[in-house]
Formats: C-alpha cells, structure tokens, sequence
C-alpha cells in the first residue's frame, strides 16, 4: 500500500517584495471568478488597466514592510507549520501548497504522488468557509487531479470554525500572549477579512461562521470580542461594520486600550501584518488611542500544532492505523 500525505493549502504571496512579482500574482489572484464575481470581458480590462499599473508598485511597498528572510510571512509561516506537523505525524507526507504563487497546489500534488502517496487530506488552512477562499483552493486541487492518468484518492478538511480544537487553540494563544503584555485590553476586537455583502445574500455561509467563531471564543474567554472586517476592496458593499473605521472610532468612545486578533487566518500575512499590526495601530493611535498590540495568527506554533494533528488524524480515521 502507498503512503498517506497531507497538503495544506493557504491563499498565495508574491515571490519577491517588487512591483514586477506582486503584478503577476495579482494578476493570477484578481483573474480567479471565486473572487471577482463580475463578468470577465468586463473586469478583465478593468484588472489589466488601472488596477494591474499602480496596484503592484502600492502592494509592493507593503509586502517590503513585512517581508522576512526567508520570504513572505505567509509562506514562512505556512512551511514552519508544514514541517512542524510533519513531525508530529512522522508516518504521513506532509506538504504545503499556495493557490496563487508558488509553491502551487498542482506542481506540490505531483510531487506528493511521485513520493509515492495514493490517499491524500486536502486541507485549506481557512476555518470559515467562503467560496473565493476553500472553494477555490479545492478546485485548483480538482484541476491538478484531471490532467492526472492515475488519481490519488482524496478527502478534503472540513470547515473548522466551531471545532472545539480551534476554539481551544485561540483561547489558549490569546492568553498566552495577553499574559505577555504590559497593559491590560479595554477591549478584544476579532477582525476577519471581509467579504463583499453580494456573498452572503448569494448563501456564503462565510460571515456567519465567523460571527459564530466570536461567539465560541469569548465564551471560552469569559469577556466580550467584538468582530470586525477588514481589507475592502472595490466600490461594493463589503461585510461590516469595518476595521478600520471602528478603530478610529473607538478612543471617542473611551476605548483607548485594545488588542486585536485575526483569528480567520491560520497564519500571520500582509493583511494581518502590515494592515492591522502597522496600519491599524497606527489610525488608532492617531484617534487618540494609548496602547495597541495585533496578536499573532497561530502560525507554527504548539498550539496550532495541537488543533493541526487533531484534525488530521480525525479526518484520516480509516487510512490511519491510530
């Protein structure tokens, strides 16, 4: 019998901080119809027109605030967890894969198959599912698995918004680094990416799950987290009430003292970095506000290892002997 691999999936990076990488993978990311529901003769020179010849050089700029050493958070942090679950599961094939960028999930599911993997856990790291985030990445996945003579057999991790394992690790991640501080929050605030308002009347169960993540995880904290929704982009009505005008609001309401959590991504990105941590800290602390800390996505950490392996080995159950 073959082996048993996993492949988790996140969203995509550029490969380098320069206007010349962000404008090809822009280009790839913006020309999905997950994610720009708008007729393609339309927004196709809409994209290749004023978006694709000053968006790059802007993002660029960005991603060069964040950009580690090894490469963009995203990607560092999604292969730290790729290898770190690899050891957990030292029976498995363990891999990692972007939808957009490099490396993708097709180039990474040939390698898996020529490493000998018959039976493979497809696993977009998205808690909340939305259409242009888990379904898109499944159906690259599907895509890859056409072009193959001989398939693999393939199952697919479930959304885990409310799994108890992900609770737990959030509640046991935003204690860990709230102990750490030097103040303490007036307020936890929950920002997710938003999404444009036409999804959800469109039946995208995303934006309620995310409220219902919230829920959970204030629950288990015993005190308020308030969601929010972040990253808009276009002229449509997006999810709200927006990041960044509650965190400009919030000092003239008394709320001068917040930390602010990302919870719908697995692992810390441009969004969560360069947007909330520089960004939002940054507007709130212009509107008056006294302390801010962004605290960190669960990225390759124990905690995430936890929720990681649990879910594996649940979705495995009859591939794994244990």
């Amino acid at each position: 019998m073959g082996k048993i691999g996993i492949l988790l999936i996140n969203l995509g990076t550029p490969d380098a901080p320069d206007a010349a990488s962000v404008r090809r993978y822009l280009r790839e990311f913006l020309s999905d119809p997950r994610v720009v529901e708008i007729p393609q003769w339309l927004w196709q020179p809409i994209l290749r027109g004023p978006i694709l010849m000053t968006r790059p050089r802007k993002s660029a700029h960005a991603y060069g605030q964040v950009w580690m050493k090894d490469g963009s958070p995203l990607a560092v942090h999604t292969r730290a967890a790729s290898v770190a679950l690899q050891q957990r599961l030292p029976e498995l094939v363990v891999d990692w894969a972007m939808r957009y960028g490099n490396p993708s999930i097709a180039s990474r599911l040939e390698a898996m198959v020529a490493a000998g993997c018959d039976r493979i856990l497809l696993a977009p790291l998205y808690p909340q599912y939305c259409a242009a985030t888990t379904a898109t990445a499944l159906d690259a996945a599907y895509v890859a698995l056409g072009r193959m003579r001989a398939q693999p057999a393939i199952r697919t991790l479930a959304p885990y918004y409310a799994d108890p394992a992900y609770v737990e690790a959030l509640r046991a991640s935003t204690l860990t680094q709230l102990a750490a501080l030097d103040f303490a929050p007036d307020l936890l605030i929950a920002s997710f990416h938003g999404m444009p308002e036409r999804t959800r009347a469109l039946g995208d169960p995303y934006r309620d799950q995310c409220v219902e993540s919230a829920r959970l995880l204030a629950q288990a904290l015993g005190c308020e987290v308030r969601v929010t929704f972040q990253s808009r982009f276009g002229r449509a009505k997006w999810l709200g009430p927006a990041t960044d005008e509650v965190l400009k609001k919030l000092p003239s309401e008394g709320v001068r003292n917040i930390a602010v959590l990302t919870p719908g991504f697995a692992a810390d990105c441009l969004e969560t970095v360069e947007e909330i941590a520089i960004r939002g800290k940054a507007e709130f602390i212009a509107s008056g506000g006294n302390n801010f800390v962004h605290l960190s996505c669960l990225n390759a950490s124990v905690d995430a290892m936890n929720l990681y392996e649990k879910l594996a080995r649940r979705e495995l159950a009859g591939w794994l002997e244990r």
